[in-house]
């Protein structure tokens, strides 16, 4: 990526504009945080409702208090020892930081991202980028280029290149209540890395209340268009080997042994990495081939049901939602 790339993307930012750039974990959407009529322009193009907040990226813990004040020490420890990487701290906003960010309520997500593109453009802008997943509500998540491309053509502004996105599944997201950490989404960051650091369990909040709202925590998320179950190993093998759906042209991402399974080796078949981090990498991938790809549905074999496939199961299951009626 050269340096007339970043400059080019820091005047659209300057200019109110939006501009979509790689991280660790997928690629953003992004616009000037403390601008509401940028950050309006966000939410235009993806489509997204405006009660969902936006997470800010900051180049450095340094601006932390910047964005947030009543900062618990807990989280200034999080920060030190884990930014940047994929961790999103969820803090009491200042007075500054526009509602248009925070989907009106007083709190602001902010994190560090690891990536050299995403640390240049921060640095050359000065200032805050909100940006969510480059990608229309509600569906897959881009963790290349091309996913962008795909969707948005130029309409969201310069593409900055940064190759394949390192996790490919989103930020951990953790809010607190006092000192207390609380896992508001599972993420790239596992849980048990946290809470090996912290030294207690993280919380997890009340599914009931619905005055949480966080980015990607729709029942119906990081959806493909194209319709898609999870199965266990043994009733995935018994639907491939019945054909209950005759005629039509399966996409499989399996863990077990794809002959096991009785799934066809070629284009619409993917045997996944056992290792959860490994498969949280190639999962929205193959999910984009698959979706561009012409079947008619596609079946996952359900992963382990552990902490450390936590954040796979999640995308999973949000993926598969149906609304009722649907």
């Amino acid at each position: 990526m050269s340096s007339s790339d970043i400059e080019m993307a820091v005047e659209h930012l300057k200019r109110g504009l939006t501009v979509v750039f790689p991280t660790e974990t997928v690629y953003g959407l992004g616009a000037d945080a403390s601008n509401p009529e940028a950050v309006d322009r966000i939410f235009a193009l993806k489509g997204r409702p405006k009660n969902r907040p936006l997470i800010v990226h900051v180049e450095s813990a340094s601006r932390l208090g910047e964005w947030a004040e009543d900062i618990p020490r807990t989280a200034w420890t999080l920060a030190e020892r884990f930014w940047p990487g994929p961790l999103t701290l969820v803090l009491f906003r200042r007075k500054e930081v526009p509602l248009e960010v925070t989907g009106g309520r007083e709190t602001v997500g902010i994190r560090v991202p690891d990536h050299p593109v995403a640390t240049s453009l921060l640095r050359n802008f000065g200032r805050g980028i909100a940006a969510p997943s480059a990608n229309r509500f509600g569906r897959l998540s881009p963790t290349s280029s091309w996913h962008v491309r795909a969707v948005f053509g130029d309409d969201a502004g310069p593409i900055l290149e940064g190759g394949p996105c390192t996790y490919g599944v989103e930020s951990t997201i953790v809010g607190f209540v006092g000192e207390a950490p609380v896992l508001l989404r599972p993420g790239a960051l596992s849980s048990p890395i946290l809470e090996e650091f912290l030294g207690v369990r993280l919380l997890r909040p009340d599914p009931a209340r619905e005055d949480i709202a966080l980015p990607g925590s729709g029942d119906g998320h990081y959806q493909p268009k194209t319709p898609l179950e999870v199965l266990p190993a043994e009733k995935l093998r018994s639907r491939l080997l019945g054909q209950v759906f005759r005629g039509d042209r399966m996409g499989v991402l399996a863990l077990s042994s794809l002959r096991e399974l009785g799934a066809e080796k070629g284009d619409a078949s993917f045997q996944m990495p056992g290792k959860s981090s490994d498969y949280a990498r190639e999962l929205y991938a193959a999910l984009h081939f698959l979706d561009q790809g012409g079947v008619d549905r596609i079946l996952i074999e359900a992963p382990p049901d552990d902490d450390a496939w936590c954040a796979v199961n999640d995308r999973l299951k949000r993926a598969c939602h149906q609304p009722p009626g649907g």
